[in-house]
C-alpha cells in the first residue's frame, strides 16, 4: 500500500499558543519541520488531509513548502486534554533510503488455544518501536495469538518482523498473555476461610461484694 502523500504546508510568521489556536480555528493543524541539518520550520497543514492519512497508517509524506518539495517523516502527535484531536505535529526530514526509528502500532490477531478452556487474552503494550529505511515503514506490526494456550506468553523478541525490520524495543518486552481469571468467591467461602476469633483467657472479674452491688 502507497504510505505517500503530499500535502501543502503555510509558513507560520507567528508561534505561541494564541496563534496555533487561531490556525485550528482555520481549519489546519500546526507542525514543525526539522532535521537534516536544516534550520526548523513552523508551518500548518489542511487538518482533514494530514487526519485522513494517518488513519490509513501513513507515516511518511511528501510536504510542500513554498516551492521545495520535502520528504518528511511523522515523528509525534499531540493531541488535546481529551485525547482526541491532534492539535500539533512534530514532522522530520528523511531521506528515502535512510534508516528511520519509529514506533509502530501493534495488531492482534486470531483466536488463542487457550480460550477454549477458559482463557483470556490481555494486551500489555499497544506499540513497539522499530528501525527500517523510511520507505519500508510498516502500518501495522501483525502479532497471532493462535498458538497461546493458557498461562503462555509473548515477549517483542518472539515477533516475527518484515524483512529489513529491526526490533529496537527491549525482546523482554512482555506483550501479551493467556490466563485464566480467578471466579470471585461468594461471602460464604471468604468467611470460611477467616479464621475464627480465639477465645482470649485471663483473669476472671472479680465479683463486686453485695455492698458495693447496692
Amino acid at each position: 500500500m502507497e504510505k505517500e502523500l503530499i500535502l501543502k504546508a503555510e509558513i507560520r510568521e507567528q508561534t505561541g499558543s494564541k496563534y496555533a489556536d487561531e490556525v485550528r480555528k482555520s481549519g489546519r493543524i500546526p507542525a514543525i519541520v526539522y532535521g537534516h541539518k536544516q534550520e526548523p520550520v513552523a508551518i500548518s497543514l489542511e487538518a482533514h488531509s494530514l487526519i485522513e492519512g494517518l488513519h490509513h497508517g501513513r507515516r511518511l509524506m511528501d510536504v510542500q513548502i513554498g516551492k521545495t518539495k520535502q520528504k518528511i517523516l511523522v515523528k509525534d502527535l499531540q493531541y488535546d486534554h481529551l485525547g482526541k484531536d491532534v492539535i500539533h505535529v512534530d514532522m522530520m526530514r528523511v531521506d528515502v533510503s535512510e534508516m528511520v526509528k519509529v514506533t509502530v502500532p501493534i495488531e492482534f490477531k486470531g483466536t488463542a488455544k487457550g480460550t477454549h478452556e477458559g482463557g483470556i487474552v490481555e494486551g500489555h503494550i499497544g506499540h513497539l518501536e522499530i528501525e527500517c529505511r523510511a520507505t519500508d515503514i510498516p502500518e501495522t506490526i501483525i502479532v497471532s495469538v493462535k498458538e497461546l494456550d493458557v498461562d503462555d506468553v509473548l515477549h517483542a523478541g518472539d515477533v516475527g518482523l518484515p524483512e529489513g525490520v529491526k526490533l529496537i524495543s527491549p525482546p523482554d518486552t512482555l506483550l501479551v498473555i493467556c490466563h485464566v481469571v480467578a471466579a470471585a468467591k461468594t461471602t460464604e467461602e471468604v468467611e470460611e476461610e477467616v479464621p475464627a476469633t480465639p477465645e482470649v483467657i485471663g483473669e476472671a472479674k472479680e465479683e463486686p461484694s453485695g455492698e458495693e452491688k447496692a
